[in-house]
């Protein structure tokens, strides 16, 4: 029973028929499995090198961010001490702008000042003009009636040409000052004005520093997160190698035991030929010297022998055939063909862009409890939950040479384990709403090859399975 179970794997995995056919045509499938073999264990080395490649550029994407937002914040350093000295700028400013508003009145007084000035000086001026500007000392010394009252007048005279020189002078004095107080405060108003739009523009210019930074800072994320995305894909993608490799690898194996029991099954069913006809010759001779009678006899009791060891031989091996059928799935049922349908339902979506990405395969949907089956003869290379595909089961199938992986996603429960070998029709799974989904369906993939995280081997299942 265990040689037969054997047997039957070794037929499943690599689908070449009859399990009496020549061992040549088995050793070319083994040459085909190992091939394969190699060609995933290359497969599995690229993905390691471009694993290795993108942890490089994930590191040299942080370290461009760490460097970015170290220059941010030496950045966010300056633009804080700029807006200290704006703020400084304004307090001088306001300072300056109520200065002003102080020299504004006294500039009033001093400007009612010069007014009165003006018309003191306006009543000189035209006494000046009716008298021509010269002062009559005569009348002043002869008008007088004595001699203290010629020195009072000549005194009167005297100090009124002082006191018009005095108020010309102050005259002139607050004219200066006046002038002189307007321009101070202009040019030191002017001065912080300039000095305050020279800081607004340094910390324009730090603000734009700041933003091209976090931007940069943005996109450094975004690259980081697209190759960390990037890496698990191909971490997926080496693990599932791996699981082909191993299921090669154990199908390999399963074909050398296959072979080694046919072979030990041959030779044996060879020398016991050899062995009747030994023993048939032996009889033969002795018997020629004996009646034909007897030796009719004798041959007629060899040749009943050799057709009840024939027909045993034959029920043995029907008998074999027997078990080796794999049970019949129990919904959908098994079509011709090499692959054949894997769930009941509708098509809800087809193999294509959608939402702005590639759908690589197919959306089956239905309702109630549907059974999920192989679409074909394989081996199991993984069965496990998944943050995308949720409850998923990976087959692969060697067929006339060709690999080939199918998914079966977003299980709500999975009924094979890694390393299950499976027949055409057999249960894997439940259908489901598992993973990232959006009502309850199988997610159907058909990889020519290994399934890898560009998806660059998938075809599209309607072609090859039963609509």
């Amino acid at each position: 029973m265990k040689k037969n179970i054997i047997a039957m794997n070794a037929s499943i995995m690599i689908g070449l028929g009859s399990i009496l056919a020549a061992p040549s045509v088995y050793a070319e499938s083994i040459s085909d499995l190992e091939k394969q073999k190699e060609s995933i264990q290359e497969k599995r080395s690229g993905v390691e090198s471009n694993i290795s490649d993108t942890e490089k550029k994930i590191d040299n994407l942080q370290d461009k961010q760490m460097t970015a937002e170290d220059q941010i914040a030496a950045i966010e350093a300056k633009i804080a001490d700029s807006t200290k000295k704006i703020d400084a700028k304004n307090a001088e400013i306001s300072q300056t702008k109520k200065e002003i508003e102080a020299l504004k009145e006294e500039i009033k007084v001093l400007k009612e000042r010069i007014a009165k000035r003006n018309e003191v000086l306006k009543e000189r001026a035209l006494s000046f003009q009716e008298t021509g500007g010269d002062v009559n000392y005569l009348e002043v010394l002869f008008g007088s009636s004595s001699f203290g009252d010629l020195v009072d007048r000549v005194g009167a005279v005297a100090t009124i040409a002082e006191a018009d020189r005095d108020i010309l002078k102050e005259h002139e004095l607050d004219k200066k000052d006046l002038e002189e107080k307007q321009n101070a405060v202009e040019t030191k108003l002017a001065s912080l004005e300039v000095a305050k739009a020279e800081l607004l523009e340094i910390q324009k210019q730090q603000k734009q520093q700041k933003q091209e930074k976090d931007a940069l800072v943005k996109k450094l994320k975004q690259q980081t997160e697209k190759h960390e995305h990037e890496k698990m894909g191909l971490e997926e993608e080496k693990a599932n190698l791996a699981a082909q490799e191993k299921a090669i690898k154990s199908a390999i194996s399963l074909e050398h035991q296959r072979l080694a029991e046919l072979e030990a099954a041959r030779k044996k069913a060879a020398a016991e030929a050899k062995k009747r006809a030994e023993q048939e010759a032996a009889q033969a001779a002795a018997q020629a010297a004996s009646q034909k009678a007897s030796e009719s006899k004798k041959q007629s009791t060899s040749s009943g022998y050799s057709a009840k060891s024939n027909s045993s031989s034959s029920s043995s091996q029907a008998s074999s055939n027997v078990s080796q059928a794999p049970a019949p799935a129990p919904a959908p049922a098994v079509s011709s063909g090499t692959f054949t349908r894997p769930s009941a339902g509708y098509v809800s979506s087809t193999m294509g862009e959608r939402w702005n990405k590639q759908h690589a395969g197919i959306d089956i949907a239905a309702s109630g409890t549907v059974p999920v089956v192989a679409a074909a003869d394989g081996v199991v290379s993984r069965s496990y939950f998944s943050s995308t595909y949720g409850n998923v089961v990976f087959v692969t199938h060697s067929i006339g040479g060709q690999q080939w992986t199918t998914v079966y996603a977003h299980l709500s429960s999975r009924q094979v384990g890694e390393g299950a070998v499976v027949a055409k029709g057999q249960q894997v799974g439940i259908m489901g709403n598992t993973g990232h989904s959006f009502g309850q369906h199988l997610h159907f993939e058909l990889h020519k090859g290994a399934w890898n995280y560009s998806k660059s081997n998938a075809v599209n299942p309607l072609n090859y399975i039963p609509n």
